[in-house]
């Protein structure tokens, strides 16, 4: 009987450290931070792109969150020609970002869940154009776009308070739209794209509160 008591208990811990996770009540908290740069022969500077979207949910039952992301995005880019490198020039962007999402988790084991996530990403941003040099930039566009986007993954839960998640891009439709400098309409395009690269994965944390 003692034994039993045990054993029980064991499992009763385990299924709390488990299931904590994504209990009511609870806060996820994630996100994402990309930097690259490089340098293309010719061009008199690197390349730079910056992005940086923290993210925080709140599940409001068990295994089902709600939230959103919010961040910034910034690239500068140098365009040079060998052939005449007066007519090189350098463009820089930048974008306001926010992707609200709601999340579900499917429990497999212990410490495995999938889970499917419903997230509507929007950017707000604009376009300047500059000389070779990357100097006296000046406003050239401005653009939205507006997508929904449905991703699968899985997350790994070494404890009760973080996750490791794998996930891959789904289904996902974007409709982007820009104007000139004069606020007027210089077309767009939507896009809706279909298929998983599971040979690609995204790899992410979040912590859970």
């Amino acid at each position: 009987m003692k034994k039993l008591l045990l054993s029980l208990l064991a499992v009763s811990a385990l299924a709390f450290t488990t299931q904590a996770q994504t209990e009511k009540g609870n806060f996820m908290v994630g996100g994402n931070v990309e930097f690259n740069s490089g340098k293309t022969d010719g061009n008199p500077k690197s390349d730079i792109n910056f992005s940086v979207v923290p993210s925080v949910g709140y599940f409001i039952t068990n295994d089902i969150a709600v939230g959103t992301g919010i961040g910034y995005q910034f690239a500068k880019d140098y365009n040079y020609t060998t052939i005449n490198p007066t007519t090189g020039f350098s463009t820089k962007t930048s974008a306001f970002v926010v992707s609200p999402f709601v999340r579900g988790y499917k429990g497999i084991t212990e410490q495995f869940k999938f889970f499917g996530q419903l997230s509507v990403p929007m950017s707000f941003g604009n376009t300047k154009a500059g000389d070779v040099n990357g100097d006296n930039f000046t406003k050239v566009s401005k653009n939205n776009n507006v997508g929904v986007a449905l991703s699968p993954g899985f997350a790994f839960f070494p404890s009760k308070k973080f996750g490791i998640e794998f996930s891959v891009n789904g289904i996902s439709y974007n409709d982007f739209n820009a104007k000139d400098a004069n606020d007027v309409s210089t077309g767009g395009s939507k896009n809706f794209n279909i298929g998983a690269n599971f040979f690609a994965p995204k790899i992410g944390v979040q912590f859970y509160l």
